[in-house]
């Protein structure tokens, strides 16, 4: 259990929202740490690639979150791309999302298609994956577009989930049917419901109600009373990364911008 604890740890992305405070939040997470930046269909790609900028300043690894919907046009991707590149990005997050401004490219199969056809300087690109499934794409389908991305992709990345049980579940049913993709497991992090709520209400109502719409039992856990904890999702998750069949490797930590209480917590795991 402690070594698949710990290569779970060892292999971490902090994810962040761009808002106006996150480069100054960002200060507390560890020297060099990789920092995924979410594309907000309210704020637009500028947004992610602009934090992504100021992250890649103060020293850490972005990995942008590319929206297949959010982009309008081929020439919006090409600056997208040639500003994270400036900043220094090899990693990037390719996702459908749910914007409908843009129609060049209607899902993440397309996106991730087209970037093999483009000078881009992305060594490392990661999907996402849906162990709890999607509320308007059926099972079957999730499974087929992890298939279809598999030639592009290098890793897939779990939307936040609070059942070990149904991850593993999940991942094992994967594995047989073919997907190999190396997974880095969704997790929360230290989390205090009423500052939540007050980023969900900055972040735009309309985005706030699709998360709620996506994932009720998610933001039921969040929204108990006290401050979320996921140590023990942690610890349950440890055998997932001890058995090499499952090719666990990593954690994505939602820290919805409360990112000092989560790297506190992050270091205490690692000590």
């Amino acid at each position: 259990m402690a070594k698949g604890r710990q290569r779970l740890l060892e292999n971490t992305i902090f994810e962040v929202i761009p808002m106006k405070n996150a480069a100054e939040k960002a200060r507390d997470l560890p020297a060099g740490a990789k920092v995924s930046v979410t594309a907000s269909p309210d704020k637009g790609m500028l947004a992610t690639v602009e934090l992504c900028e100021s992250l890649a300043d103060a020293g850490y690894t972005i990995v942008p979150h590319i929206s297949a919907r959010m982009l309008e046009s081929v020439d919006e991707l090409k600056m997208v791309i040639e500003r994270v590149r400036d900043a220094g990005a090899t990693q990037a997050f390719v996702v459908g999302g749910d914007a409908t401004t843009g129609t060049v490219f209607p899902d993440g199969i397309t996106l991730v298609r087209a970037l093999d056809d483009m000078d881009h300087p992305f060594e490392t690109i990661g999907v996402p994956a849906y162990p709890e499934g999607h509320p308007s794409i059926s099972d079957e389908t999730l499974h087929t577009a992890l298939l279809e991305k598999q030639p592009h992709a290098h890793y897939m990345a779990t939307q936040m989930c609070f059942e070990p049980g149904r991850i593993a579940k999940w991942l094992r049913a994967e594995r047989q049917a073919g997907v190999t993709l190396p997974l880095v497991v969704g997790i929360p992090g230290v989390t205090d419901p009423v500052r939540l709520a007050a980023i969900g209400a900055r972040i735009g109502v309309g985005q706030s109600l699709r998360y709620l719409r996506k994932n009720r039992a998610a933001v039921f856990k969040l929204l108990r009373p006290g401050p979320y904890n996921p140590t023990k999702l942690v610890e349950k998750l440890a055998p997932l990364a001890e058995d090499p069949s499952m090719n666990a490797v990593g954690l994505h930590i939602f820290t919805f911008n409360q990112i000092e209480p989560t790297v506190a917590w992050y270091e205490r795991m690692r000590a």
